[in-house]
């Protein structure tokens, strides 16, 4: 999986959004600016945002954005399909329709198994368990088995 910066970017912004209190609105340019985010570049990200029903949008001075639902029932997976789609596609043709056959025929399970996996962590984890670092438990088990296998090959991620 290939994540684009504009969905790395509305993670982190709505992540940002799930960590201020409810009723309170955020400008643009202070979420930008908490989060390192091109202001321009997350114009464009908060109204796709806004179209999927993910954030609410008040105008005027006192204006800015705001989670439309709870934090802890938005999911990384709400977020990234908003912006970039479906979140395992090859050459965007569902997985039924591929065109595999002889010994390329186990691909499609693996495809499947693939997005299985993908969708066990980003439809299990809300925006609230990543505000608050409490991921739900095979989240942190998969991150800490990463974390060991990269060291076992002498990469040493920052801690």
């Amino acid at each position: 999986m290939r994540m684009s910066a504009k969905a790395e970017y509305a993670v982190r912004a709505m992540v940002q959004l799930a960590t201020t209190d409810e009723g309170v609105v955020v400008k643009t340019d202070d979420l930008a600016k908490a989060q390192g985010i091109p202001a321009q570049f997350l114009v464009d990200i908060l109204s796709d945002l806004r179209t999927d029903r993910l954030v609410r949008s008040y105008r005027g001075r006192e204006g800015g954005y705001e989670l439309a639902r709870p934090a802890a029932e938005i999911s990384l997976a709400d977020v990234l399909r908003c912006i970039d789609g479906p979140l395992a596609s090859v050459r965007d043709i569902g997985l039924g329709d591929l065109p595999y056959s002889g010994p390329t025929a186990a691909l499609t399970d693996v495809w499947r198994a693939l997005r299985a996996s993908m969708r066990s962590v980003l439809e299990q984890t809300t925006l609230a368990d990543v505000a608050t670092g409490a991921l739900p438990g095979h989240v942190a088990a998969l991150a800490t088995d990463y974390l060991g296998q990269e060291r076992q090959r002498g990469h040493h991620p920052p801690v």
